[in-house]
C-alpha cells in the first residue's frame, strides 16, 4: 500500500497527497497492478487502521521536519520509520502515524515492511500549491519510491522504465 498523507489546504503540509497524485499521473500502470493499492489518507484518522494490515507492505508519503533545506527528500525504512515517528514534533496531523502504528502493534497487525518517503516543507500556511522548492523535489521522491517498490517486489525494472 502507498499511503499519501497531508492537508492540501496548507501548502507544503500537503506534500504526501501531492506526491501521491504525481506518482499516479506518471505511473498509471501501478494503479492497475493488483499488488499496489494507493490511498489518499488526508490528515489521517483512526479509520485508516483497518487498511494497515500485517500482510501488507506500507509506503508512506508525507512532510517531514528535520530542519534541512526545503525540498530535501528523506527515506526511512522499517525500524527507522518507527524511531523517526516516535520523536516529538515530527507530525502535524491530528492523529499521528505513530498512533496508528501503536494501535496496529497492539493487535499484532503492523506491516512487516514499512517505509516513509518524506520531503522537508518550506511553508505551512493557507494555500493549495506546493512551494517551488518542494514541487521541484517530486521527481527525486518518485525515484526513491520506485527503488523501494522494486526492493519489495511490487514492480519490476521493466515496469519502472515504462514511466
Amino acid at each position: 500500500m502507498i499511503l499519501g498523507v497531508g492537508n492540501t489546504l496548507l501548502k507544503d503540509e500537503g506534500i504526501g497527497i501531492h506526491l501521491l497524485e504525481y506518482i499516479q499521473a506518471h505511473n498509471p500502470q501501478w494503479s492497475s497492478a493488483d499488488q499496489i493499492e494507493m490511498i489518499d489518507g488526508g490528515t489521517l484518522s483512526f479509520d485508516l487502521l483497518s487498511s494497515i494490515r500485517a500482510d501488507q507492505n506500507l509506503l508512506i508519503l508525507d512532510a517531514v521536519h528535520l530542519k534541512q533545506a526545503p525540498g530535501t527528500v528523506y527515506c526511512f525504512q522499517d525500524q527507522e520509520v518507527d524511531t523517526f515517528l516516535s520523536q516529538p514534533g515530527k507530525s502535524v496531523h491530528e492523529v499521528s502515524l505513530m498512533d496508528l502504528f501503536d494501535m496496529s502493534r497492539l493487535v499484532e497487525e503492523l506491516p512487516q515492511k514499512r517505509a516513509l518517503i518524506g520531503i522537508q516543507p518550506e511553508v505551512i500556511d493557507w494555500g493549495h500549491e506546493l512551494t517551488p522548492l518542494v514541487h521541484k523535489a517530486l521527481p527525486e521522491a518518485e525515484i526513491k519510491i520506485k527503488q523501494i517498490l522494486q526492493e519489495w517486489g511490487a514492480i519490476r525494472e521493466q515496469e519502472e522504465s515504462l514511466s
